[in-house]
């Protein structure tokens, strides 16, 4: 499990990976500056998938995540 300080970074390495630095202090600051309901952005995020295809997917995003780093190490 990654402690609280390497999730940060790795959640920020992807938002710039995906949007690019100037983007990705956007999208924080948007976030930061607008009220937010995580619990109901969860509910609607994957609404029309079940437990059993959002556990598949997850397993699938691990075993890939896996590989790269055994490619990488």
């Amino acid at each position: 499990m990654s402690t609280d300080t390497e999730v940060r970074v790795r959640g920020f390495n992807a938002l710039v990976e995906a949007l690019g630095p100037v983007e990705a202090e956007r999208f924080i600051a948007l976030l930061l500056r607008e009220p937010f309901d995580y619990t109901q952005w969860q509910r609607s995020l994957w609404a029309e998938q079940g437990v059993h295809e959002l556990s598949q997917a997850a397993m699938a995003l691990r075993a890939s995540s896996s590989e790269d780093m055994e490619e990488e190490g």
